[in-house]
Parts: C-alpha cells; sequence; structure tokens
C-alpha cells in the first residue's frame, strides 16, 4: 500500500490451497494483545447483516484455534465492539468473557475462557457507528451515484474495530464470509466470490491464510468490466468505463509480474475503483485492489499504483512482515517490483523517472524526520503503527535492494528474489529473518557484497547511506532548464514547446518553482494548472498556489479538499495552509467542512496535525 505522503498497495493467483507454512518462532507483536503462542486462530468465518441505516455491521465470528497451552484463555483483539455473546461453536455451550481496559492505539483486550475441549469459537457482535474506524459509510451524495457506499481499510491495526480477532501481521487465517446487504447494493471482499446472491446472502472464500489486515469489504451500486480472462475492473456505473480504459494493461502488467518474480497465486486480479473519500491510493487486499479513482488522469500516466498494488502480491501478501516495525519488507520490496513493473511494461525512461522523483521525496522528508524514524527498522513501541508510513519503509528499503542489484548484477538478484518469496511464501517475516537469510544465502557466499553493501548501516542507522542509487532521468534536462527560464523570466514563454511532457516531467517542473503570484498567473493562463484534471499535477499546484497566496486557485484549493480524501494530498496541502499567513483560520474553517468526509486513516494525522478539538 502507498499509505504515505506519497502514493499506493495489492494482491495474488494459484489453483489449490496454499502450502501449510513450516511451523516458526511467534514473534511478539507489541501492537496486538493477542497470545498466538498459547491459543492462535487459524480460521475465521464471518456472517454479517449490514445496515446502512444505522451505519452498523452485525453478526457473528466463529473462529477455529489452535491450543499450544490448554490451559490457557483465547486473546482477542477489538476496538469499539458491542459483544453480545460468546459460544463454543460445537456444543453452543456459553464461554465466559471480558473485556480490557480501553487503550487509545490498541482498542481493548478480548479475554475468552475456553472449555477443555474447545476448538471453535463464536461470537455474536455488532459494530459501533463512531467507533468502528476500519468502516467508511457514504451517504449517496458522497459517492458518483444514487446509492451509499461502505468501505473498509484494515491496515495497519483497524480491522479489530470491525472482526474480532488477532489482529497482528503475525497471524495468518484462512478465512470465510456470508454478507446480507440491501439488494440495491453489491458486496466484494478480498476473496474468490464463492456463490450467494442478494436474497440468500453474498458468500466469499479465501482458502490462503492471510493476516488479518487484509481481510476488506465493500458494498455499493457496483459494476464489473472484464479485462482479461482474470483480471476486472469493478466501480460505480459512472466510473467504471473510463476506469476500464485506464487500467486496460492490468493482464500485460501481471504477465510480466509472473516473467519477473515467479508464479501469481492469487487465481484473481481485480481492481475496484472506489469512492474519492478512500484515505490511500490502493491498498494491496488479495484478489481485489482498492484503489482512489484520483489515478484515472485519463493517460495512463498515474497506473504506476497498480503495479505497485500488484506487486504486494509477492511482497506482502504472499510474504508478509511479522510486525509493522518490519513494514518495509512489504513496502521497500513493493517499491522495487513496481519500478521493475513499470520499466518492463512502459520502458527504462518512464521508470527513471519516477524512482528520480520518489528519491527526491525521500530526501525531504528525511530531512523533516527525527533520526529514529529514519531507521528502515524504525522503534514503534507505544506508537500507532501509522506513525511508521513514511517515505523511508518504501522508497529508502527500494534503495537498499538497487543497491544489492547494482552490486550482484540484475539476473542474479531477480534469482534472489524468487528464492525469497518461494522460501518464505505464505509465512510473516522479522527484519532479522531476513538479515539471516541473506547472509546465508548471499553475503557469506560472497564477502566482496557484505564489504561493499553495510547492511546493519542500512536498515538499523538514519539517514540515506552515500552510495545509494539514484537514476539519471535524461528526459528532466529539458524540464529543469525550463523551469529556470521560467523563474528567471517570470512567464510561460519557456513552455511552448512542452505539449508532450508526462506527469512525471510536470512534477519535477513544479517541484522548486518558486511561489511568486505574478509567475502563478502567467503559467495559469498557458497551461490552465488550476483546472488541471490529473490530481498529482494539481495538487502540487495548490501547494505552491497557497505558498503564493494565489487567490485564483483559493475555490479548487477548497472544491479539492472536500472531494479527496487521499491522505498524500491531504496532508502536505493542510501543512501549506498552516504556514501561509492567517492560514490556520483557513485551515480549520475547510477542515470542520471537510472532516466528516474523510475516513479515520486521514483523521486521525489531520486532528494531530491542526490540533482538531471538535466542532
Amino acid at each position: 500500500m502507498r499509505s504515505y505522503l506519497l502514493l499506493f498497495a495489492l494482491c495474488a493467483c494459484h489453483a489449490g490451497p496454499a502450502p501449510t507454512p513450516p511451523a516458526k518462532t511467534m514473534t511478539h507483536d507489541r501492537h496486538s494483545f493477542a497470545r498466538p503462542d498459547q491459543v492462535a486462530v487459524r480460521h475465521v468465518a464471518l456472517d454479517l447483516s449490514l445496515d446502512f441505516d444505522r451505519r452498523i455491521a452485525a453478526g457473528t465470528c466463529t473462529l477455529s484455534i489452535d491450543r499450544t497451552d490448554p490451559d490457557a484463555p483465547l486473546m482477542l483483539d477489538s476496538s469499539g465492539l458491542d459483544i453480545t455473546e460468546v459460544r463454543d461453536a460445537a456444543s453452543g455451550t456459553p464461554l465466559s468473557f471480558s473485556l480490557g481496559e480501553v487503550d487509545a492505539i490498541l482498542g481493548q483486550a478480548l479475554r475468552i475462557e475456553l472449555a477443555e475441549t474447545t476448538t471453535r469459537v463464536a461470537i455474536q457482535y455488532a459494530t459501533r457507528p463512531e467507533e468502528a474506524s476500519a468502516m467508511q459509510w457514504l451517504t449517496a451524495e458522497q459517492t458518483s451515484g444514487s446509492h451509499p457506499f461502505l468501505f473498509t481499510q484494515g491496515q495497519s491495526i483497524l480491522t479489530r474495530s470491525w472482526i474480532p480477532l488477532q489482529d497482528s501481521p503475525g497471524v495468518r487465517v484462512t478465512w470465510n464470509a456470508t454478507i446480507h446487504a440491501p439488494k440495491s447494493l453489491r458486496p466484494l471482499m478480498s476473496a474468490i466470490r464463492s456463490g450467494g446472491n442478494a436474497g440468500q446472502g453474498w458468500t466469499f472464500d479465501m482458502d490462503k491464510p492471510v493476516p488479518s489486515y487484509l481481510i476488506a469489504l465493500a458494498c455499493g451500486d457496483l459494476v464489473k468490466r472484464d479485462v482479461s480472462d482474470r483480471c476486472a475492473v469493478w466501480a460505480e456505473p459512472a466510473v467504471v468505463d473510463k476506469a476500464t480504459a485506464e487500467l486496460e494493461d492490468m493482464e500485460r502488467m501481471l504477465s510480466a509480474c509472473e516473467e519477473l518474480f515467479g508464479p501469481y497465486r492469487w487465481e484473481r486480479y481485480d481492481v475496484l475503483i472506489l469512492p474519492p473519500a478512500f484515505p490511500f491510493g490502493g491498498m494491496e487486499n488479495p484478489c481485489l485492489t482498492f484503489a482512489t479513482p484520483t489515478i484515472l488522469a485519463g493517460d495512463k500516466s498515474l497506473v504506476a499504483l497498480i503495479a505497485h498494488e500488484l506487486a504486494h502480491s509477492w511482497s506482502g501478501n504472499l510474504v508478509t512482515n511479522a510486525t509493522w516495525r518490519d513494514f518495509w519488507l512489504n513496502e521497500g520490496f513493493t517499491v522495487y517490483l513496481e519500478q521493475r513493473i513499470m520499466e518492463h511494461v512502459y520502458g527504462v525512461e518512464r521508470a527513471k523517472m519516477e524512482i528520480a522523483l520518489a528519491m527526491r521525496g525521500l530526501a525531504a522528508e528525511l530531512r523533516r524526520l527525527p533520526e529514529p524514524d529514519q531507521v528502515l527498522h524504525v522503534d514503534l513501541t507505544g506508537r500507532n503503527p501509522d506513525d511508521g508510513m513514511t517515505a523511508v519503509p518504501y522508497d529508502k528499503g527500494a534503495a537498499l535492494l538497487r543497491r544489492l542489484e547494482e552490486v550482484i548484477g540484475r539476473a542474479e538478484f531477480d534469482a534472489l528474489l524468487r528464492s525469497w518469496f518461494d522460501t518464505h511464501a505464505f509465512q510473516s517475516v522479522t527484519t532479522a529473518d531476513f538479515e539471516e537469510w541473506l547472509s546465508r544465502q548471499l553475503l557469506a557466499e560472497q564477502p566482496n557484497v557484505a564489504r561493499q553493501v553495510d547492511l546493519g548501516r542500512w536498515i538499523h542507522a538514519g539517514g540515506l547511506p552515500a552510495d545509494a542509487p539514484t537514476p539519471h532521468a535524461a528526459a528532466f534536462e529539458p524540464v529543469d532548464a525550463a523551469r529556470q527560464q521560467v523563474a528567471e523570466q517570470k512567464n510561460a514563454a519557456a513552455l511552448a514547446d512542452c505539449d508532450d511532457w508526462t506527469t512525471q516531467q510536470w512534477l519535477r517542473f513544479l517541484d522548486g518553482l518558486p511561489a511568486d503570484a505574478t509567475l502563478l498567473t502567467a503559467l495559469d493562463e498557458a497551461r490552465d494548472f488550476t483546472d488541471s484534471g490529473n490530481s498529482e499535477i494539481l495538487a502540487a499546484w495548490l501547494a505552491i498556489a497557497i505558498a503564493a497566496d494565489y487567490q485564483p486557485a483559493m475555490p479548487r484549493l477548497k472544491q479539492f479538499l472536500l472531494e479527496v480524501g487521499r491522505r498524500k494530498f491531504l496532508v502536505p496541502l493542510y501543512k501549506a495552509l498552516l504556514a501561509a499567513p492567517n492560514g490556520k483560520a483557513r485551515a480549520m474553517a475547510i477542515y470542520r467542512q471537510a472532516r466528516p468526509r474523510y475516513h479515520s486513516v486521514s483523521t486521525n494525522t489531520l486532528d494531530k496535525l491542526l490540533d482538531w478539538q471538535g466542532p
């Protein structure tokens, strides 16, 4: 998932059930109350009804468990759930349960006392409208049609707010679900639809063990367009044709992935375009990537997000970080794979531009972050794991892998990657696991590599090592020259011959452009930036407009902040407002109106940024 202030995330296929991972020592997860070393959940079965009027999901969650310690209780994570009863699923016998004290970050521990023979536990429960932080209930006015909409976002520790389970990436489960929804709406989940209908309930099945944050649900007025036998686009009727045209290369991307990284193990790769309130660029939910409509630029210039989410089918979904301080194992690998996919499908120069932009963004973020947060294996003790979702795990992690490729050569590195995925498939791994494996597979055999790549420095120290590779993108040379000329002359004459520039070139042009209202007026007259339909370009332009107090862009700024819930765009724009004269009042006025439209992932960040005290 590109969740931090820059981009994306997703999913995977392969006939037959997934192999059972070899037993390994459970890693303690500081962000979970679960004790899977004593009692571990192995399968989750849901039967839920969606009430759009009351904004709740209610029903039963049945958990199949393995008991290592026969005397231990089952410890689960929950947050804001109304638990009405717990029973032994086989005998129907009531089981004693209790909820612990509320922790502001972790929610509540749900402790269930087990009978001697209990192997399945049935929990009757309901979510709460204001406390189910994973669930975003949208009115019809917040969608592209005339029906309401629901979606969930579980990463990192929000699944516990709509399902009582062991909400840790170190615990992998298979699962199935039956979802009852209004007849006019279609539910989808991050699994294979196994049957059902609007009258009896829609059924879904995931027979491969996944971490809890990848259990996802959406429900709305949704239609499907096939792209290939195993790829499709889902969206609201008003959006689906535009989205399908934009994402027509999904099968090409998937085939490229298989050629580069090995078999796709998840049967289908579909993409669901959500309403604009979605807080991320994308989310790598298996079989069904959730994606923001802000990637629909009309020219495929922003489809790197889909490459990123697709790459998660290997790095993240197949091989998962065991705790959230190991998040770079998901995202650093995925950014590297994304860059390889883009090179394979769209050419070397496109990949070079995107890497160069990412590295420039990383450098800027490293200047802002405290040194402990510049570490790949970041310490998140006592903190929300979302605090670790910066550019560091994404782009510093990818740079480490590019450095290894640079030293040992692409062919050998590709073989190493495939070995990593194959030997750790359907497992959750730690940074220590990676270091030990890389030492055994590569560094011990080739000490010259160890001398050239200081792995400890890359993973456990702040900053960016001097040997971090950043490609030279020749396509940026005319862009940099034009920006300098525009800034010096304060007019748009240098942009007369740039109609064929890509999104990446325009983003490079805007990066570093002086915040001068006279200059922005000339540029707007020449290129119409304020009315751009490209969300990446528009967001970059609006940040400069705020700094320049360029008033013609202010109505568009307000409209954008009211319509779009993607955290990548919201945070820089609200920060720009706070830095502007009288900006705090403007920011609060917009936020007061926009906040009900944002997902909790976004409001959790923005509430702190704006010191939100309520209406």
